[in-house]
């Protein structure tokens, strides 16, 4: 790798209100040592060893850093069955029999993507997987990450029968029978599903975080927030500081922990943003619901046409607790909030930590915010309350939202970036990969037009709540690194600032936004080495 690079002849956007725009860039050590026009670009190099690359017009922007990802999960579920917009059932088993037909008895199958409201909205069974794969254990995690369709041989692994209580914030699915249907929801119960499958080893995580890595860098992404497992995210952290140490993490990653790493993160005395520009500790990650398409996000009023209020994975007291005590240790807490009464209640226990926070003022989120009351919408704000949410989710789930919370109430309070926005609320913007897609280039379409990729629905929906482009790729720049901690080297284009950038072959803030989604990425740039290059 060289150690200086320059772009010159291109058409780059700063994100830095002061030097919005410029022609050239020059990296040196990792760092931005230049900005400014092609003339002085060389010289700022430091000399003849510098590589060149003219872009030839092409637009330039700062690093991509996607703010919520589960890095490990899609890592190693590239190896699994991918079920993502399969529209049957029966497609679905048949993949699953294609594996298992591959597959040595009693190993176990696992995939992930599948959506039961494509096939008719019922939910799947254990005796459809019996069926065709009884010699394995078969796992596959439903695209939002909240329910699980496991067969009879996972079911007995993980000791859940009919007399298997709910644990405390899950559901385990009966049947007319009362046995176990093979649908679980929520963590407390999926976790009994993930223990009794063998984890896959440091080796087996190592290797599928170097394929994940480069997956990013063809989608342009820099940075991530990655949120680690509850079970496995030992051995992931240990992953990404061997790579770290190894100078082969080749993304920046700020990291989320779960309330079972909560006590050992205390007692290492490790406090939000330590560690480097590679690697730091970002949040600790608490839930207080489910997800909109297991129908078990945390209501105000019941669910459109049922007397389900939905599920509170964590009851409040419990919340609240957890929040005072990582805050107490200097750890800032990002919570899981879909369901407006979710929303309500995260909302609520962060005001708590904030009383007992003093000067620190931790950046602290919420993750995902689907629903908003309107009396919680300027709390945000208030509270100093980042929205780390995804655009994506708004074109993906519009039909269900409709289904399940109504129009009135979808168009009231569902994906309200624009109007948290107005109202002050600082934007960090994700995917939730593998939950949807990892490309930031999709994100950004549907942040700007509300609309999935076939162009529906006409006009986007809510379009009230569209974004600018600009206000778009500044919830994958600026806001991501704010809600970071890491403003002061990422995030913008600007001399001294760590030297990420993507290139992309079209200019996203000049064409019609539908053909944003056409727009593909070029080079993408990490600490001023070209790790990813399709030109």
């Amino acid at each position: 790798m060289a150690t200086a690079l320059v772009l010159h002849n291109g058409n780059i956007y700063t994100m830095n209100p002061r030097q919005p725009h410029a022609t050239a860039l020059a990296i040196r050590n990792g760092r931005i040592a230049y900005v400014g026009d092609d003339r002085a670009a060389a010289q700022a190099a430091g000399g003849n060893g510098a590589e060149v690359i003219d872009l030839a017009g092409s637009t330039a922007l700062p690093g991509l850093t996607d703010a919520h990802i589960h890095f490990g999960w899609y890592s190693l579920e590239l190896r699994g069955i991918d079920l993502e917009g399969v529209p049957s059932v029966e497609q679905a088993l048949a993949l699953v029999q294609a594996r298992a037909a591959t597959t040595a008895a009693g190993e176990w199958i696992s995939g992930t993507g599948w959506n039961h409201h494509l096939w008719g909205g019922r939910l799947p069974t254990r005796q459809q997987l019996d069926a065709i794969a009884s010699h394995h254990p078969v796992l596959l995690t439903r695209k939002d990450g909240h329910s699980i369709w496991a067969n009879s041989a996972a079911l007995a692994a993980a000791g859940i029968s009919a007399a298997t209580p709910n644990p405390s914030g899950g559901v385990i699915i009966h049947d007319e029978h009362g046995e176990p249907s093979g649908v679980v929801q929520e963590n407390p119960a999926m976790r009994l599903l993930y223990q009794a499958r063998p984890e896959p080893s440091v080796a087996q995580i190592m290797a599928a975080y170097e394929q994940g890595m480069r997956q990013a860098h063809r989608q342009g992404l820099t940075g991530i927030h990655n949120v680690l497992p509850d079970v496995g995210g030992a051995a992931e952290l240990t992953v990404l500081r061997q790579l770290r140490a190894e100078g082969r993490l080749k993304l920046r990653v700020s990291y989320l922990i779960r309330a079972e790493q909560l006590a050992a993160a205390l007692a290492a005395g490790e406090t939000s943003g330590a560690g480097d520009d590679w690697l730091r500790f970002g949040h600790l990650k608490l839930f207080t619901d489910g997800s909109l398409g297991s129908l078990t996000a945390d209501m105000l009023e019941p669910f459109t046409g049922s007397a389900s209020r939905g599920v509170e994975v964590t009851a409040q007291e419990e919340l609240v607790a957890l929040t005072q005590r990582a805050v107490a240790g200097g750890i800032a807490v990002a919570i899981h909030a879909i369901g407006d009464r979710a929303v309500r209640r995260a909302l609520d226990a962060l005001a708590e930590g904030r009383k007992a926070e003093g000067a620190m003022r931790l950046r602290h989120r919420i993750e995902h915010a689907q629903l908003v009351d309107p009396a919680d919408f300027a709390r945000f704000a208030t509270l100093g309350v980042i929205a780390s949410v995804q655009p994506i989710h708004a074109p993906s789930d519009w039909q269900v939202a409709e289904q399940y919370w109504g129009a009135a109430r979808a168009r009231r309070g569902a994906y309200i970036f624009r109007t948290l926005l107005d109202y002050g609320t600082r934007l960090a913007f994700g995917s939730d990969c593998p939950v949807e897609t990892l490309d930031p280039i999709a994100g950004i379409h549907a942040a700007v037009t509300r609309q999935q990729a076939n162009d529906s629905p006409t006009g986007g929906w809510n379009p009230e709540q569209r974004l600018s482009v600009a206000e778009a790729v500044a919830g994958y720049t600026s806001g991501a690194a704010y809600a970071a901690g890491a403003e002061a080297s990422q995030g913008s284009l600007e001399v001294g600032k760590l030297g990420d950038c993507v290139v992309l072959n079209a200019d996203i803030f000049a064409i019609p936004p539908p053909q944003i989604k056409q727009a593909r990425v070029v080079h993408t740039i990490v600490g001023g080495e070209v790790v990813y290059s399709d030109w």
